[in-house]
Parts: structure tokens; sequence; C-alpha cells
């Protein structure tokens, strides 16, 4: 896992072609907006998440936030574990995201 900074994981996520935007809150969160294209996997939802997490290509590079930035990595450290090549967890996570975001 690496921890970047909003600058460092938007630069490093344009030039990755191998990249997944990975989402880890809750649907109540997400409802207020999102990173485009990410993939919403609610982390509280514990085995559920891991079930999710299971049916993810290892060998992409998997960009992850929350909220805040402490579940994502959380879910770094966890799909460090299960053997995932990359995983890049966003500081300050989406309260500090300046970039482009969508709503559901």
């Amino acid at each position: 896992m690496k921890d970047l900074t909003q600058e460092e994981w938007q630069e490093k996520l344009k030039k990755d072609k191998n990249a997944v935007i990975l989402d880890v809150r809750t649907d109540e969160e997400v409802e207020e907006g999102y990173i485009p294209n990410a993939k919403i996997i609610d982390i509280y939802k514990g085995q559920g998440f891991i079930n999710e997490v299971e049916k993810l290509d290892k060998s992409k590079n998997y960009y992850i936030y929350c909220r805040s930035g402490k579940r994502s990595s959380q879910a770094c450290t966890l799909l460090d574990q299960m053997g995932f090549n990359e995983t890049y967890n966003l500081l300050g996570g989406f309260s500090e995201w300046e970039g482009e975001t969508t709503t559901p």
C-alpha cells in the first residue's frame, strides 16, 4: 500500500492503464457523490466485502478511497494481504477530493 496525496493520486491514476477505483464507503455516503467509474464495495459489510473483493482482478492497480482515508487504508492492507499487486490509499479521502464527482 502507498498513501498518496490528492495530487499524487490523480496524477498516477491518469497515467495508469491498469487502474481500478474502489470506493469503500457506505451507500448513504455514496449518495452524496462519488468519483466517476468507481466500483463501490462497502468495507462495513465484513465478510460480504471480502466476498466481493475476491471477485476482483488481482493483477490490476487499486486506487482506494473512503470519506477520510482511514477505512481505505484498512482496505488497502486487506487487499495487500489477499495478494493484490498494487493498492493506493487516497489521503484525506472523498471529503478533501477536488477532482470530478458524480451522483448515483
